[in-house]
């Protein structure tokens, strides 16, 4: 997933990973563990192709597409990743201080160096250099390079509007060596956010000795980012054939067309990076590749979304926008944004009036024809934000301190929802000393006979969050509605995964063939409630799914399949959807929730040393990792070294000390103490 500076929501957002965990060392052995082979796979990396065209650099491109480069030059795409100089560096690094909870930086400049003297909360103050720039408005980060070939992104930015230094977290008061500091896993830049700040990103993590190797071919979102390597397009130009590879190209050389009228492709191409997703490979996948090859999304989990389906957490556009009716009709990006400035193609209501008015729009001939602009639908006065289509469609929350981001699902403002769903009301977001009760009676006031304030898949969800069980019936309904986004469905599909059973595995198998990944997927991870005999018939027909997320979905659930031996062309297509999975696994191997999902795969196996290995490497990671050290105290204790387990114990309660997990089973073992 993208980064999240809460552990928890870090730790949630796979609930399979939680799953295997609390099954633990009590699952029996599967005859297939020996396909498993936990942390010794070098595998390419999903996504990637090792023979496809060469990149160029967007200054190549320059000389015939002048206007598309003038465009994006200046583009949050183009100074998306920069290196310092007097052009990109926007903060006072003229010998200014910024403090917050103890901590003390100090910006200065040395000729062309940029530095901070940073002083932490343990005393030690350590110098940084700028080593390259995040951003342009409203706000810029910087990036340290901590170790060699390591980035980090610290935590004090500077308000490019305010013109001050200001913290991301303010709330945060941590030390050094803990796994949330901007030094930690979470803040690293090669991992975290490097594959949507630069053009033919490769990680290259070694974790034997944890250091990155990392490259690309162009730091910042370049053209080749998008449209794909251009290597074979410049043989186009000059009449050549390309040089030989294996990889599709449209007829101008490039991996990705966007000249074809396939907005779905288009869509998914802006996704990988406006997303909240898993990434599945080392980097950047080739410009091209379906979004379900490369990512799993994340679904409308509490962390990330309200129950309605409305933002919470920063999930970058692609989740709220597959709610959409636009969506559903066919909207891409550009018919709003413009790819190359990405600024929006008209301004203000206009970008939204060149399809909702009397004139329509003739690509999307489903739209009603009429006045949206006017009073008589907005009910505002004229010149107040009320007025503006954005305010009651597209509610804004802010991340990152100071950057506002619009909720793309485009709804129709529910207050009357909101003491059902807790999810808040763009109505009394603007009209702060009224209630959503009061908001609701003026919107029924003003369209009586409206048919939008019908039932809404954010009731279902909401009860399925309290309490799966009560509302099993609802969520089934919900998970079987045609006529609700894809989404939301898959949703319903894993609120119901806790209190699945063999009748709610057969009656969802119909789904494991639905056009929509999302959906497979989810209801693959229901099969587990099935028999044994008839979960696996169900499953190895997904084996080799087209979408990676359903193949990897499928691998999953044959971890522990209760077969001594399967047909040969079913053995060829579990091996190889087992060994792309755990190259996928290897390829996170930096991250600690990672971890977590490699060592319960090892637990599943009943390979007791690899889940020591890979939930000792998660502490080593994030030494506040509880879950990790719960589990490094009970796999010893359930297997006789009392001693190992008390040692562990210590080790744990020695970063965690105020833990009430680690502190009761130090109560255990004592009592058990002869």
């Amino acid at each position: 997933m993208a980064p999240d500076t809460n552990r928890d929501g870090v730790l949630s957002a796979d609930h399979r990973v939680n799953g295997i965990l609390s099954r633990g060392f009590r699952l029996l052995v599967p005859p297939l563990a020996a396909l498993i082979i936990v942390g010794g796979l070098g595998a390419q990396a999903v996504g990637q192709t090792l023979d496809a065209p060469a990149y160029v650099g967007s200054e190549t491109c320059a000389e015939c597409h002048a206007g598309q480069m003038e465009a994006w030059s200046d583009s949050h795409h183009g100074l998306a990743w920069t290196l310092p100089g007097e052009d990109t560096v926007l903060a006072d690094f003229d010998d200014t201080e910024f403090a917050d909870h103890g901590v003390m930086a100090r910006f200065r400049r040395e000729a062309t160096r940029y530095l901070a003297s940073v002083t932490e909360t343990d005393g030690v103050t350590r110098d940084y250099e700028v080593h390259s720039v995040v951003g342009v408005e409203p706000l810029q980060q910087y990036l340290f390079e901590t170790e060699p070939g390591r980035l980090q992104s610290f935590d004090i930015v500077w308000d490019t509007e305010k013109k001050t230094w200001f913290h991301l977290y303010p709330d945060q008061d941590l030390p050094p060596d803990d796994g949330l500091h901007w030094t930690g896993p979470y803040k690293n830049w090669n991992g975290r956010c490097a594959e949507c700040h630069a053009t033919g990103y490769e990680k290259k993590y070694d974790p034997k000795t944890r250091i990155y190797a990392s490259t690309q071919a162009e730091i910042g979102v370049g053209c080749e980012a998008c449209h794909g390597p251009g290597e074979a397009h410049l043989a186009w130009t000059e009449g050549r054939e390309p040089e030989a590879n294996s990889v599709p190209l449209d007829p101008f050389g490039f991996t990705m067309a966007f000249d074809g009228g396939n907005t779905e492709a288009e869509i998914q191409q802006c996704a990988g990076c406006h997303s909240l997703r898993e990434a599945y490979g080392d980097g950047n996948p080739l410009p091209g590749t379906p979004y379900h090859d490369a990512y799993n999304l994340s679904l409308l989990t509490p962390n990330a979304y309200h129950a309605d389906g409305q933002i919470l957490g920063e999930v970058y556009v692609y989740g709220s926008f597959l709610q959409s009716k636009m969506y559903e009709r066919g909207v891409g990006c550009m018919n709003c944004h413009d790819p190359h400035t990405t600024e929006l193609k008209a301004e203000g209501n206009a970008v939204c009036t060149q399809c909702h008015s009397p004139a329509g729009n003739s690509e999307f001939p489903t739209l009603k024809l009429a006045t949206y602009d006017s009073p008589e639908h907005h009910f505002h006065p004229d010149g107040s934000p009320g007025t503006e289509c954005k305010s009651c469609h597209m509610t804004e929350r802010t991340y990152m301190g100071n950057d506002l981001r619009a909720d793309h699902s485009f709804r129709i403002p529910r207050p009357d929802l909101s003491a059902f769903t807790g999810a808040p009301d763009a109505c009394t977001g603007c009209h702060q000393d009224q209630s959503a009760d009061w908001a609701a009676e003026r919107i029924a006031e003003w369209y009586p006979n409206s048919t939008k304030r019908n039932f809404h898949y954010g009731l279902t969800l909401a009860r399925g969050r309290e309490n799966p069980a009560a509302a099993r019936d609802a969520l089934i309904a919900l998970a079987e509605a045609t006529d609700v986004p894809a989404i939301a469905r898959a949703t319903a599909l894993g609120l119901l995964q806790p209190v699945a059973d063999p009748e709610l595995a057969a009656r969802f198998e119909p789904l494991l063939s639905n056009e929509s990944a999302l959906i497979r997927t989810e209801a693959l991870e229901l099969q587990r409630a099935a028999p044994p005999r008839d979960r696996v018939l169900r499953v190895i027909n997904l084996l080799d799914d087209p979408a990676t997320s359903v193949r990897f979905a499928a691998a999953r659930q044959m971890l522990d399949a209760p077969v001594a031996q399967f047909p040969r062309d079913v053995e060829v297509k579990l091996a190889a959807a087992m060994k792309e999975w755990q190259a996928s696994l290897t390829t996170r191997a930096d991250y600690p929730e990672t971890q977590l999902a490699i060592a319960g795969t090892a637990l599943v196996t009943r390979n007791f040393p690899a889940a020591v290995a890979a939930f000792r490497e998660a502490v080593t990671l994030d030494p506040q990792l509880v879950d990790a050290w719960v589990m490094l105290v009970r796999i010893p204790a359930a297997l006789g070294d009392i001693d190992a387990a008390r040692s562990a114990l210590d080790e744990a309660l020695a970063v965690n000390p105020d833990d009430p997990r680690l502190q009761a089973f130090a109560a255990e073992l004592e009592a058990e103490q002869p």
